[in-house]
């Protein structure tokens, strides 16, 4: 059975770090990019980060560039997202997300080009 299953959120301070992981089975890992997405109350799901296959390839939101850095554990099937400098406006519920198509070379973090999705961890982010 196809999962993935989201750790690590919580209540932080601004300016405090979270990491985040995603823990994948039921699909042969190394074939698939995968993406982190967030969906605050009230706002569209938004992709925030994805990372390649090989990891060779990643990719950041604006808002989210320079704070947060995505990585990937092959042997544990688990891709991370390190989010520093956070702020209140990173509250959301964030989400890992499995590309539809193995083999691509490019990650992205369109919601169309996802086909599979963890039920997601709470960031907050308030003193």
């Amino acid at each position: 059975q196809l999962q993935l299953v989201e750790s690590g959120g919580g209540l932080v301070q601004p300016g405090g770090s979270l990491r985040l992981s995603c823990v994948a089975s039921g699909f042969t890992w190394e074939y698939y990019n995968i993406a982190w997405f967030r969906q605050a109350p009230g706002k569209e799901r938004e992709g925030v980060s994805c990372i390649s296959r090989s990891g060779s390839s990643t990719g950041y939101a604006d808002s989210v560039k320079g704070r947060f850095t995505i990585s990937k554990d092959n042997a544990k099937n688990t891709v991370y997202l390190q989010m520093n400098s956070l702020k209140p406006e990173d509250t959301a519920v964030y989400y890992c997300a499995r590309a539809r198509y193995s083999y691509v070379n490019t990650c992205s973090r369109l919601r169309a080009d996802m086909t599979y999705w963890g039920k997601g961890t709470q960031v907050t982010v308030s003193s």
